[in-house]
């Protein structure tokens, strides 16, 4: 039997790979400080659970600037705003690299974060439109795939950086990521024209009476939490707990980020067709892997194993969390980028104040990984439940109340 139209796979437009490029510089950064925590805590005269803070600040200006950017510049040229975002996060660096206190730090945390925030709601948007419906996993793999890359090669470096010349070369270097990444912008993404009738938002706003959303959001936050309890800690996991040099961190940190782009390139081709499985056992394997991680975390060889594996399972879900969010609230293409944006640093944000809070009673390092476990196996509850009620015939409330040019865009697709 044919494939409908609008489920056959399109060519990636080469637009999109700029996207993942901008994305790298935008993931180091908003990864990196999981291999820089212990030189920076002791540089700021902090503890490390505090230094933790600062992967906390950034995802919190990514959950509060998602939705705020998103409708600032809902009715924005697409390109012009994508190269106003680029600029001010690259800004945000070099405040980073020069902060003199942690107040000041925290601050061009939460800056950057907003930038980063907004390019990812706008850019996700952009990549989503340029391809045809069978193609949003994988469009949106591509922009993840920046991610995946940032961490097999951007946070180890950065980490590497930290170990040699210092935490704020780190900064310094991925500033001059973002410089690169704001050239490809301006001379490679084309202008994106807003459509005849200009977006409402007061419209757009409706796809948050459908139940299908918010399960949805619910399934992104936890995800990410489960995983950035634990990967936030994992340096101070695998020198104080598995014994291991401080100079293996990047090391690890490579193999976490070379699961990831082997998770994130697995489950792009393989979500568009299977995206419920995908879920499932995606954060199913996570959970596995962190209650292992929790027992046999002191073994050095098992840690660095575990790091790998980690890396696969956590970033083979990331597509289809992804599409699922862009498919459940379609209607509107702004806010379901920004919606999911401010669902993964939800998850972000409240994962590394979880581990820190753990830590911080006394509890120890592998605690990070039971705490992230109980995160992942609810996130694959979530899962069950929205599949569970799509099949019941409970899809999206909100197509009674869109416009019908806007209905053929809401899918609850398994």
């Amino acid at each position: 039997m044919d494939m409908p139209a609008s489920a056959v796979p399109s060519r990636m437009p080469l637009a999109v790979y700029v996207l993942g490029l901008s994305v790298f510089a935008l993931g180091t950064s908003e990864f990196m400080l999981s291999g820089l925590l212990p030189p920076l805590a002791e540089d700021m005269g902090v503890s490390i659970p505090r230094a933790g803070l600062l992967i906390s600040a950034f995802a919190i200006g990514m959950v509060v600037g998602a939705p705020l950017l998103a409708v600032a510049t809902l009715r924005l040229p697409r390109r012009t705003t994508l190269v106003s975002l680029i600029a001010l996060f690259g800004l945000g660096q070099v405040a980073g690299a020069l902060a003199p206190s942690y107040g000041v730090l925290f601050a061009s945390r939460v800056l950057s974060a907003l930038a980063c925030a907004g390019f990812w709601a706008v850019g996700a948007a952009v990549a989503v439109a340029m391809v045809s419906e069978g193609s949003r996993a994988r469009a949106l793999a591509v922009m993840i795939g920046g991610l995946s890359i940032a961490n097999v090669l951007g946070v180890p470096a950065g980490a590497f950086l930290g170990e040699h010349l210092g935490w704020r070369s780190a900064f310094w270097a991925v500033a001059a990521s973002s410089a690169v990444a704001l050239v490809g912008v301006v001379t490679l993404i084309p202008r994106i024209p807003l459509p005849e009738e200009k977006p409402r938002l007061g419209r757009e706003v409706l796809i948050y009476r459908d139940p299908q959303v918010w399960l949805a959001i619910t399934t992104v936050m936890l995800a990410a939490g489960g995983v950035f309890c634990t990967f936030s800690y994992l340096a101070p996991l695998l020198t104080d707990v598995a014994g291991l040099d401080s100079g293996w961190v990047p090391t690890v940190l490579a193999l976490f980020g070379i699961g990831a782009l082997i998770g994130t390139t697995i489950g792009g081709r393989v979500a568009d067709a299977h995206l419920f499985g995908v879920l499932l056992t995606g954060t199913g394997a996570s959970t596995t892997v962190l209650v292992v991680l929790a027992l046999l975390g002191h073994y050095a060889t098992a840690a660095v194993l575990l790091s790998f594996l980690l890396g696969i399972t956590s970033f083979y879900t990331a597509p289809a969390l992804n599409a699922r969010l862009f498919n459940v609230a379609g209607a509107a293409p702004t806010l379901a980028g920004a919606t999911t944006t401010a669902a993964f640093n939800l998850g972000n944000t409240g994962g590394p104040w979880l581990g820190g809070t753990v830590i911080d009673a006394g509890l120890g390092f592998t605690s990070t990984a039971w705490a992230g476990a109980a995160l992942t196996v609810t996130a694959t509850g979530a899962a069950a439940l929205s599949l569970r009620l799509q099949r019941r015939g409970e899809t999206s409330r909100v197509v009674a109340v869109l416009p019908a040019a806007q209905e053929n865009s809401v899918r609850t697709d398994v």
